[in-house]
């Protein structure tokens, strides 16, 4: 896994980045939790998720939020976070032009980034959300929901209540041409401390499902 450096809008961000096998592969950037609360691209659940798009033949980027390891600038709320973002996935298509397919995967505070990069980039085909925020930021700007994915909670989660990422997905349910899954995980906190197989178990069914060739969800 390449450790990399590339221009952010406060410098430079820190990656690892795993370059496509194959032409015309697709494209996958996860993001980590809150850096204020030691979220970093090293987090365990972002590296498994890293691991996972690896394996299926994407080029795939993790990276350091601004103001985290030797990423220049410091934290701004969210806001900057998302500009960091989308200079991420700028790089990684300047460096595969061709790929066809773009896929997001975000734990907790990434998952909001994620969310809101849906918002500005037409060609992410799917989203992975880990834990969103719900109850600490308000998710109304997915006005639509321009793409479908998978929102993944833990029943037993104190710090992102499990009511809150309920009442996010029946929102987004209601929207035509597009379809959410919505998987929670039994006993998992919002760590997944002890449940992480059935983490990564429910997000490997849902990119087996979506990467099929027969998929009715584009």
């Amino acid at each position: 896994m390449p450790a990399v450096i590339f221009p952010g809008p406060e410098g430079r961000l820190e990656g690892r980045f795993q370059p496509a096998p194959r032409p015309r592969a697709p494209v996958a950037m996860i993001l980590h939790p809150h850096p204020q609360a030691g979220g970093t691209m090293n987090d365990r659940i972002t590296q498994h998720l890293y691991k996972t798009f690896v394996n299926r033949g994407f080029a795939t980027l993790r990276f350091n939020f601004r103001g985290v390891g030797r990423s220049q600038g410091s934290f701004d709320n969210g806001i900057g976070e998302l500009s960091d973002a989308a200079s991420a996935l700028d790089w990684v298509q300047s460096i595969h032009p061709e790929a066809q397919t773009t896929w997001i995967a975000g734990y907790s505070f990434g998952a909001l980034i994620g969310m809101q990069l849906l918002m500005r980039r037409p060609e992410i085909r799917g989203f992975i959300s880990i834990a969103p925020p719900a109850n600490m930021y308000d998710f109304s700007f997915l006005a639509p929901c321009p793409a479908s994915g998978i929102i993944i909670q833990g029943t037993a989660d104190t710090v992102v209540t499990p009511n809150a990422v309920q009442k996010l997905v029946d929102k987004l349910r209601t929207q035509k041409h597009i379809t959410i899954h919505h998987d929670e995980v039994p006993r998992a906190n919002h760590f997944f401390e002890h449940e992480t197989e059935d983490l990564m178990r429910s997000v490997d069914n849902y990119l087996d499902m979506r990467l099929s060739p027969d998929c009715p969800i584009k």
